[in-house]
């Protein structure tokens, strides 16, 4: 692992101190694990964005799943 410095606004460090405390780990350990979620949020986005962009370019025709509509079972039944 590495140590790195970081800048925070003192109500943010307050406010992650707080929760810490609460959840029962460390600031380092929830900075951590916030980064990851951010990390993992941003490339979910950029999925979304690219797939959207694909739907554009080659939009669904329409039938082009309905081979599949007699196998789809919603329960209703």
């Amino acid at each position: 692992m590495r140590t790195i410095q970081m800048t925070l606004d003192e109500d943010l460090v307050v406010a992650v101190d707080r929760v810490s405390r609460r959840l029962g780990t460390t600031r380092s350990a929830f900075a951590r694990q916030a980064l990851r979620n951010a990390l993992s949020y941003l490339r979910i986005q950029e999925l979304e964005v690219r797939h959207r962009h694909g739907y554009r370019k080659k939009p669904v025709c329409h039938g082009e799943f309905s081979d599949w509509e007699t196998e789809q079972n919603w329960g209703d039944s």
